[in-house]
């Protein structure tokens, strides 16, 4: 070490003044083992666990059949809520209506949500056509006679 003060003493690197040495004091500090030593407390039970391949891979497997199965459920709880809204009969489209579970299970809510719905958007309500719109049935009851169009009398 260099002298920076005028009359300072010459102190190795190692070393504090008052005669201890400076790393042992560092480890007492920190807790860690002496690196010098190479003393290192290792048991068994810091060793990591390990497992065959055959074991890994068939747990994977396991994993991915319950990953499959619960998309299966979120599938089927998707399509169960859409048939729910679809019975109420009062969105033209089912799907209008964005999936919550708790619909599922709470009718109340579902009604109230799809009430919610039509108050901020009623052109999605289910419209039923009335009165006479050109198709099927019409009021009058005449009957055909083919034998007459045949001659050309038209009745």
């Amino acid at each position: 070490m260099t002298d920076h003060f005028p009359g300072a003493e010459k102190v190795d690197d190692n070393e504090i003044p008052g005669g201890s040495d400076l790393k042992s004091d560092q480890v007492a500090d920190s807790g860690q083992p002496d690196a010098e030593a190479g003393q290192t407390e290792a048991g068994p039970d810091d060793e990591p666990d390990t497992f065959p391949r055959s074991y890994v891979e068939e747990l994977r497997q396991e994993n991915g059949r319950y990953r499959q199965r619960a998309q299966q459920a979120d599938e089927y709880a998707r399509r169960l809520h859409t048939e729910l809204v679809r019975a109420t009969g009062r969105l033209a489209d089912p799907t209008d209506l964005a999936f919550d579970p708790d619909h599922l299970d709470d009718s109340d809510k579902l009604s109230r949500t799809i009430d919610e719905l039509l108050a901020s958007k009623p052109h999605l309500a289910a419209r039923k056509p009335t009165g006479d719109i050109g198709q099927g049935m019409s009021g009058g009851t005449s009957t055909v006679d083919l034998a007459a169009i045949l001659r050309g009398k038209a009745g």
